[in-house]
């Protein structure tokens, strides 16, 4: 059972090891913005439990099962971040609600949560209903529009 601590570091190795190759201990470091003492005992953890290939001073790699976890941490990251800016939220408020959310999700709400983003971001006259959605949390105003008049509407027309 990983901690949120370990599918943190997992996720940051992870791109790291996309962006370089390997991960050191520094580039862990500098991205957590902590002191390489404390990833270097982390990394030692990690290996312990087979989610890293550690050997000190040598850069680290993620195994299979490392691999899995942060592919799924990034996932659940990346669902949430679209939920949360489906509804409205900016980009930074998203990014910090998803990375604490990513590590409590059930998988049952995180497979919903994942349908809803793609329903919301479908094309066409199911996304009405989030406009005016995003419009009543900026306003507090509730607003119906038919849609032969929506030239009319306060969200979608001229008539704002």
């Amino acid at each position: 059972m990983t901690t949120e601590r370990d599918e943190d570091y997992l996720k940051i190795i992870a791109s790291i090891v996309e962006e370089k190759g390997y991960a050191k201990v520094k580039d862990v470091a500098k991205e957590l913005d902590l002191g390489p003492s404390t990833v270097t005992g982390m990394f030692k953890k990690l290996d312990k439990e087979g989610y890293i290939n550690y050997e000190k001073y040598g850069g680290v790699t993620l195994t299979d099962k490392g691999e899995e976890i942060a592919r799924k941490t990034r996932e659940k990251y990346s669902m949430l971040k679209a939920f949360l800016t489906s509804l409205g939220l900016d980009e930074k408020t998203a990014e910090k609600d998803a990375c604490r959310i990513e590590h409590i999700l059930d998988p049952k709400t995180a497979e919903t949560l994942e349908k809803f983003v793609e329903f919301v971001n479908a094309k066409g006259e199911s996304k009405i209903w989030i406009e005016h959605f995003r419009h009543f949390t900026r306003t507090g105003e509730y607003v119906e529009c038919n849609p032969e008049k929506r030239d009319k509407c306060p969200v979608h027309g001229k008539e704002k």
